[in-house]
């Protein structure tokens, strides 16, 4: 029979993390695009044009970041133009900082 010692966790383990934003990222054209949108605003057919991406396939992905609160849209007369959130990478940041901060310090659990 094996005997399990009791383990005492002092440290709080860091709230689990919304993946939801991962999961978006982990697209290789939604990554893209957000990528693009960081250093300036741009409409549909300028991310089109530097994904090589079809420009309903960018509509389409544009449309899930945006539910998401990645980005923000503004319509200017024909066109649409689309901003990046920086508070929800900044967010994501943060916890991905606090988990590396976490296993810095991670002691092994005895069986």
């Amino acid at each position: 029979m094996t005997s399990h010692a009791t383990v005492n966790i002092t440290a709080r383990p860091p709230a689990p993390l919304d993946d939801r934003v991962l999961r978006l990222l982990a697209d290789p054209l939604r990554a893209r695009l957000v990528s693009l949108l960081a250093s300036e605003q741009l409409c549909t057919c300028h991310l089109a044009a530097a994904t090589g991406a079809l420009s309903s396939a960018v509509s389409n992905q544009l449309r899930h970041l945006r539910e998401a609160g990645v980005v923000e849209r503004e319509a200017a007369g024909r066109y649409t133009y689309y901003r990046l959130r920086p508070q929800v990478l900044d967010e994501l940041a943060e916890h991905l900082t606090v988990l590396a901060a976490a296993s810095r310090t991670a002691e092994k659990r005895p069986c």
